[in-house]
């Protein structure tokens, strides 16, 4: 048997450095497809107000704001609170979005008082685990 002088394997710095680079570039791998599995489970809750429409008598302040809402998130949203002007309001109309749903309506209201002419109300709303899931600042219409 004849043993070869003549070839040299890698040295043990060279071979050390390859295998903490492989090991790196799995675990990034690893890391990003279980972020990736996580996102979809979780899904994501948003809701974006459309349109604001204030009613009332023409000239005369209102007690009711309708707001349009779109469905932007990747899961159904059940609205369980409003607030207008960081003060909870009642609200009618059908409070859960599916994925995707469109022109859902939402009548808010004002309670005794009414909305006034001119002013800015700034309008959140809640899901059933209190985040928040949409958010609006629309101003009355002029007198």
């Amino acid at each position: 048997m004849k043993i070869l002088k003549s070839k040299k394997a890698l040295s043990p710095v060279v071979a050390s450095i390859i295998l903490i680079a492989v090991t790196v570039a799995v675990s990034i791998a690893v890391a990003a497809w279980m972020g990736a599995l996580t996102v979809g489970f979780m899904g994501s809750s948003s809701v974006t107000i459309t349109n604001v429409e204030f009613k009332g008598l023409s000239g005369v302040a209102g007690n009711t704001i309708v707001l349009t809402m779109k469905n932007t998130g990747t899961k159904q949203v059940i609205l369980a609170q409003v607030k207008v002007n960081n003060i909870v309001k009642t609200f009618s109309g059908n409070t859960t979005l599916d994925a995707g749903d469109t022109g859902k309506t939402l009548t808010i209201s004002m309670g005794t008082g009414s909305w006034s002419n001119g002013n800015p109300y700034k309008i959140d709303l809640f899901d059933s685990s209190g985040s928040i899931v949409g958010s609006t600042q629309p101003t009355a219409p002029g007198a």
